[in-house]
């Protein structure tokens, strides 16, 4: 399994609108090929800033099958307008599994 991290930066008076929105799109990602798991955490110190942590089989799940289906039109039809400017995202694997 990977994680896909996406930092998202969101508009100052955008963060209740927007968390609404990616509770719509849980569906979206419970439907996608490969998707293990998905949360949105949201930073303290900076918070405008959110972190959606979603878990894929493959990296290939969510660059290739996802971001080329009609779920990532949709999710991005529900989310981007609250982007303050473009996500960075990033994959992880689990090196060191703790408690």
């Amino acid at each position: 399994m990977i994680y896909e991290v996406a930092e998202l930066y969101i508009k100052s008076d955008a963060h209740e609108a927007f968390q609404a929105a990616v509770h719509q799109a849980i569906p979206v990602f419970k439907a996608a090929k490969g998707c293990i798991s998905m949360r949105l955490d949201r930073d303290i110190e900076v918070p405008d800033t959110y972190h959606l942590v979603v878990g894929w089989e493959t990296l290939d799940n969510h660059i290739v099958d996802f971001r080329g289906s009609e779920g990532f039109v949709t999710w991005r039809g529900l989310v981007g307008g609250y982007f303050a400017q473009p996500p960075k995202v990033e994959h992880f694997n689990t090196v060191v599994n703790g408690f």
